[in-house]
């Protein structure tokens, strides 16, 4: 039977590029809606933010948040700066680079992550936020669940 399962989280961020694990939370909502087999897709609404996957480790996460700075540096003029004065142009050209969403496949009930894979989201805006993720599960439930 096909199964299409709609949920949102919610998080509060630090903003700065603050990096957040969000792999257990998605797992329990894929295993509560029992699909076996299909596709989750999370997209998180807003300019400021993506999405994506990475070893949450802190020194990978120290060595992402390093890289960002390297080739989206907050110092740098932005014209979304001097026309809205919010100081925040940075952060919505790291987000267009990384994406607001992100597909992962479903196998046997579970999120076919690798071993040190998890799904993360990334806040580049220069302050505090209430982000909401929208996540969709796609797939075949089988006949008895």
């Amino acid at each position: 039977m096909f199964s299409l399962e709609t949920f949102t989280l919610e998080v509060k961020t630090t903003g700065d590029t603050d990096i957040m694990d969000l792999t257990l939370a998605v797992a329990e909502k894929v295993q509560q809606s029992r699909v076996a087999a299909g596709l989750l897709n999370l997209f998180i609404s807003g300019s400021t933010a993506a999405l994506t996957t990475i070893e949450y480790e802190s020194g990978v996460v120290n060595d992402l948040r390093a890289a960002i700075e390297r080739l989206f540096p907050r110092e740098l003029h932005y014209e979304h700066d001097a026309r809205w004065g919010d100081g925040n142009g940075y952060s919505h050209v790291r987000a267009a680079f990384l994406k607001p969403s992100l597909n992962i496949p479903i196998e046997d009930g579970r999120l076919l992550l690798g071993t040190w894979q998890q799904i993360v989201l990334l806040d580049f805006d220069n302050r505090p936020r209430q982000r909401r993720i929208r996540g969709q599960i796609m797939g075949i439930r089988p006949a008895n669940g």
